[in-house]
């Protein structure tokens, strides 16, 4: 692992995640980065060195200005506070769609993985807009873990990696071997049994210790659990089993096939309380 970003809104969720970032970046040794959005509604465009350019009937020129100055002052404190960490870290404040300021900034750096916070969300407006979040777990080549509360590093001992284990996971698994070495942690590698998605149990295993041994995985434990939907089935076993983390590969799909099949790691992403990484399929 080279590089870790951060999109950081100060709220209390992104301190959540720069935290557990840290740990990570100290760990492996890497950059770390912190990226914040400003986004401001107004028809006018910022120039190459950030400065605003309002608009005569713009209404809260004032306001914004201090702000944007105040957002530039508190990155440069951070830059300052981890000057002699044991990581090389930086920052940058770009202006316009927070979804895109990100996207482009996980492709600009290369980054290996995305650390963010999220409050979670439900509902209509979820299913139609989606979050930022949601557009990042969606979209993002590069693994993203969604964080929601406290979590230090050395807490996550058991992640739990839902899957079908077609050859699709396996596009994925290698990322997921990074962390866990990084982590010490065990994998649960479980099978979420629904009515709509039956397989009997032979099957399954056979299934898994094929995966387990093409990807040479170790440190695992193989588990089949039932339950009524695969989002369902996820969260029940990680709180069954009191998991640290869950993992999964999510599809991508966007626009309108998006709102017919939804996301089974985009429903998790917004439900789980415990960190869940997410990769996309590609």
């Amino acid at each position: 692992m080279k590089s870790i970003l951060v999109p950081y809104d100060f709220s209390e969720e992104a301190e959540y995640a720069f935290k557990f970032a840290q740990e990570l970046a100290a760990k492996a040794a890497c950059k770390l980065k912190v990226v914040h959005v400003i986004e401001i509604p107004t028809t006018k465009h910022f120039n190459t060195m950030g400065e605003v350019n309002f608009d005569e009937n713009y209404i809260d020129r004032v306001f914004i200005t201090e702000m944007v100055e105040k957002r530039k002052k508190q990155m440069k404190e951070l830059e300052e506070a981890h000057s002699v960490k044991p990581y090389q870290f930086s920052t940058k404040i770009s202006f316009g769609n927070p979804y895109a300021g990100i996207s482009s900034e996980i492709t600009e750096i290369k980054a290996d993985l995305v650390v963010m916070g999220s409050k979670g969300s439900s509902g209509l407006e979820e299913l139609l807009i989606g979050s930022n979040t949601e557009k990042v777990v969606r979209h993002s080549k590069s693994p993203v873990i969604t964080i929601k509360r406290a979590t230090a590093m050395s807490d996550v001992k058991n992640i739990v990696f839902a899957s079908d284990f077609s050859e699709d996971s396996k596009k994925v698994i290698s990322q997921l071997k990074d962390l866990q070495d990084l982590l010490h942690a065990k994998i649960s590698l479980v099978k979420i049994n629904t009515p709509n998605s039956f397989e009997n149990t032979l099957t399954t295993n056979k299934k898994i210790n094929d995966f387990i041994a093409a990807n040479t995985l170790e440190n695992v434990k193989v588990d089949i659990f039932n339950s009524s939907s695969e989002e369902e089935g996820i969260i029940e076993y990680a709180d069954e089993y009191n998991a640290d983390m869950i993992a999964m590969a999510t599809h991508g799909r966007t626009g309108f096939m998006h709102l017919l099949s939804g996301s089974i790691a985009e429903d998790v992403v917004n439900s789980a309380e415990r960190p869940v990484w997410t990769m996309k399929l590609s």
